[in-house]
Formats: C-alpha cells, sequence, structure tokens
C-alpha cells in the first residue's frame, strides 16, 4: 500500500495478552501481566506500490485503565458529544487491511463477518498479516473505529462503538502470496459492498497518483451502491509528499493528518489538493492483536477516527445519501489554515457532533468528485472508439490521444550509401573512416611490434 511504514521506537503496556513489539520500559501494568523483552523493530509494509500509512511513535505509559485517558480526541473532536444522538449501531464499516483480530477484549463483538482476498489469510479475515508489527495493522485501525473497551473507563473505545466491522485482511509485501495487492484490494471493495458495508476505511496508499483500471470498476461499484470510501492522505515522515491513490480517485472521502494542537502533522500526513478533512494522526493509541496497547502515529489512524465519524452520520440519517453524508463531514469540519479548502487541512478539522446534529443542506452530487466523468475524460484515450469521435463541449478538458506505436526506422538502399548527401557522410563515411583509421593504427602498431622483436631474435 512508498509511503511505507516508518519503524520507529514504540512501548506497549500488556493487559494480559502476549508480549509486544518494540523498546520496551518499565510502564505500570495491570497486576497479572507480565513484564516484555526490549528490544528493537522495524516496521515496514510495503506491496510493490501498496503501502500501509501508519508509523509507530514513541508511547506514554500506558495500562489498561489508563488508554480512555489517552483517547483526548474523543472530547477535543465531537466523539462523546455525537454519542448523545447515535453510537453508531446498525452501520457496517469495513475495513480493509492487514486482518482484524476481533478477539481482542476491546473489539469482542464488533467484527461481525470478513473475508481473505490474498490467498494467504484466514477465510474471517482475522489472521494478522505481515512481517512484525505491519501485521498488528488492522487490528489498530478497527479498535480506533470501533473499539468496545474493556470496561466502563478502560480499554480503547472507537470513533462508533457499537458500529459493526467487516474483516477484509489484504497481505502486503513479504507476506503478500499468489493474489497481487492491486487485485486484492479491488476484491476487497467488491466484497465489503456486496456484504453491505456503507462505509470502507483504506488506511493505505499505492504511493501513486494514479491507479490500475481495476480499480475503476471497484470503486465505481462503491459509489453506486451508495457507500462512502474513506482513505488516507499518507505520510511525509514515510516519504510520501504528496497524496496518493486511493487517496487521489475521485469520490474518496480522503483525510489528512494533525498533531494534538490542530496543527498539520508534518510526519504523520502529506498533502494533496483531494484532501476532505483533516483528524488526528499522532499520538494514538490502539489494541494489539492478542492482547495489549500500543501507541502510534499516522493518516492511519486518523481515517478510522472519520470513517467512525462517517458511521455516526450514517445511523443518525439513514435517509441520507452517500455525497449528503461526506457533505456534512467536510462543511462541519472546523477551518484551520486560512484558505478553505486547503491542500493540508481540506475543509479544516473534523467535528463529529457538528457532522451528527448540524443542519447542512443535500447536495446533488458528491462534493470530492465524479469517478465515473473522470473515467470518461481520462481513460476513454486509452480505447479510443473509431465509430464515433468524442465530443466536447467549450472549455471541457481535452483527452490526451494515445501516442502511436513506433515504427522501426527504414533500411537505407545500398545505391544510397555512394550518393554524395551530407546525410550519407555523418550517418555511414565520418564513423567508418574513424573506425577504419582506429584498426589500421592497430594493425601497423601490431606489424612493427612483430617486425621489431623479429629483428631482436636474429640477432641473438
Amino acid at each position: 500500500m512508498g509511503v511505507g511504514m516508518r519503524g520507529m521506537r514504540m512501548r506497549e503496556a500488556e493487559a494480559g495478552g502476549r508480549a509486544g513489539a518494540g523498546v520496551h520500559s518499565r510502564v505500570p501494568r495491570a497486576p497479572h501481566a507480565p513484564r516484555g523483552p526490549r528490544r528493537r523493530l522495524a516496521v515496514v509494509a510495503s506491496a510493490l506500490a501498496i503501502a500501509l500509512a501508519s508509523t509507530l511513535v514513541p508511547a506514554t505509559a500506558a495500562h489498561a485503565d489508563q488508554v480512555r485517558d489517552l483517547e483526548y480526541w474523543l472530547n477535543d473532536y465531537g466523539f462523546r458529544q455525537a454519542w448523545n444522538t447515535t453510537r453508531g449501531a446498525g452501520v457496517k464499516v469495513a475495513v480493509i487491511d492487514t486482518g482484524v483480530d476481533g478477539s481482542v477484549p476491546d473489539l469482542a463483538g464488533a467484527v461481525v463477518a470478513g473475508t481473505d482476498t490474498s490467498g494467504v489469510g484466514a477465510a474471517s479475515g482475522q489472521k494478522p498479516l505481515g512481517d512484525a508489527e505491519s501485521a498488528n495493522h488492522g487490528t489498530w485501525v478497527a479498535s480506533l473505529l470501533a473499539g468496545r473497551g474493556t470496561g466502563p473507563d478502560s480499554g480503547v473505545l472507537g470513533a462508533a462503538p457499537e458500529a459493526s466491522i467487516l474483516a477484509v485482511s489484504v497481505a502486503l509485501g513479504k507476506a503478500m502470496g499468489p493474489v497481487g495487492s492491486d487485485e486484492q484490494i479491488a476484491e476487497g471493495i467488491r466484497w465489503a459492498v456486496d456484504n453491505g458495508a456503507s462505509v470502507i476505511n483504506m488506511s493505505l496508499t499505492r504511493n501513486t497518483l494514479d491507479w490500475p483500471t481495476s480499480w475503476d470498476e471497484a470503486f465505481q461499484y462503491a459509489f453506486d451502491h451508495d457507500v462512502v470510501v474513506v482513505a488516507a492522505a499518507g505520510n511525509r515522515g514515510s516519504g510520501t509528499s504528496e497524496v496518493g491513490a486511493p487517496a487521489t480517485i475521485p469520490g474518496v472521502l480522503t483525510v489528512a493528518g494533525v498533531d494534538r494542537r490542530g496543527t498539520a502533522s508534518f510526519d504523520a500526513s502529506a498533502q494533496g489538493i483531494t484532501i476532505g478533512v483533516a483528524a488526528p494522526s499522532e499520538q494514538l493509541v490502539g489494541a494489539n492483536p492478542g492482547g495489549g496497547y500500543v501507541q502510534w502515529a499516522g493518516t492511519s489512524g486518523a481515517t478510522p477516527l472519520v470513517a467512525g465519524a462517517v458511521a455516526l452520520v450514517r445511523a443518525a440519517h439513514p435517509e441520507l445519501k452517500a455525497p449528503d453524508v461526506i457533505e456534512r463531514i467536510i462543511r462541519t469540519a472546523r477551518p484551520a489554515g486560512g484558505a478553505v479548502p486547503s491542500p493540508i487541512y481540506g475543509y479544516g478539522l473534523l467535528d463529529a457532533a457538528a457532522a451528527v446534529t448540524a443542519d447542512v443542506p443535500r447536495v446533488t452530487a458528491n462534493p470530492m468528485g465524479d469517478l465515473g466523468e473522470w473515467i470518461r475524460i481520462h481513460r476513454r484515450a486509452e480505447a479510443p472508439s473509431a465509430a464515433s469521435p468524442p465530443t466536447t463541449s467549450p472549455g471541457e478538458p481535452q483527452a490526451v490521444p494515445a501516442p502511436a506505436k513506433l515504427t522501426p526506422e527504414r533500411a537505407l538502399p545500398w545505391n544510397r550509401i555512394f550518393w554524395p548527401q551530407w546525410s550519407v557522410l555523418t550517418a555511414f563515411w565520418l564513423p567508418f573512416g574513424l573506425i577504419a583509421g582506429f584498426l589500421a593504427l592497430v594493425a601497423l602498431g601490431g606489424v612493427g611490434a612483430w617486425l621489431h622483436f623479429r629483428r631482436m631474435r636474429s640477432k641473438e
């Protein structure tokens, strides 16, 4: 999904699960929790051009009953207030990622179905796939989106804590099997739509502005079935200076990242004109497969917060179509960074409470663009129709014709070689004379050397 996942140090506080990864320190733990060993892991997840959009960061000491206190975004971005109206019950959100471990206490009952499109995962989509910490990525994302917590004041509580998760596992990098990453994503989108998802979370990036044609059909299939697709902008700290697909696809709600102060995150957010809204991407906390917690950063984490807000809107306003849902998210965002929209914050900082409760006029089209129109304009050059030439209106962007196939150079007729033309002189006689002269000098030198040694031998 290269933006890449930039490996940094992290600490994990155990809560009765397996030992966590990264650099550990002596941190408070639940009384029954074992202490993990100190170790350093580089976190890298890449598949061809697709990478996960997250990064590990030094974590604050945390255990189960402290995790809730770390979730500053629940108050600062209006989630708790929005929960007075809805907590997302009845909305299915597909998490297309490295697999979601639904057995962790924080996700008990959240994962209602799943699939694997990689050919190397579990049929349920709940087997973490990948190297080292990259395998945990999908569970981190799902816990931020729909975590149930482990008690009234403990564990990770997601942005939409009563929404349901559809786990779609994909394998990237060295974990990838016989199915290419592009094909995995396309199949995963179709499966999610067919299995009732009204929101799709994609915390990954292809790291290129363009995307394969198979995604044209898959994403259009989602839009045609009234699904909101939310995607990560990517991380500058991982080498992505501008957003990449799927965040560049028209109609997708693209998420940028900000730090705790609401300022654009230098390390954890890319820039681009397709950004719709910004959300927290630093000092995030998530549940680890097998138990325990991790603090991390990246637009991978900002994305499920926005997807959770979308789920809240869909639960509170089931009559709204996807374009109106997206309109609510971007029009109620708190302005940031001057011009709106901007390539850094989009329409501003997410406000979940306002998105759920504000009075927002209806729209007639997806405010993030029309993929079908983009395909009509930009893909038609790849398959021109001889029967009916394209018609365009004045001012409409013109499709660039596909370049004609280059033909082999024509051979020069033999009788033209002796014709006194400058092109023949420079193309044939001049190189021929230089090469012939060089070979003659070599030959003369060889003959001279042979004669010299012969004379020397005769004198002996």
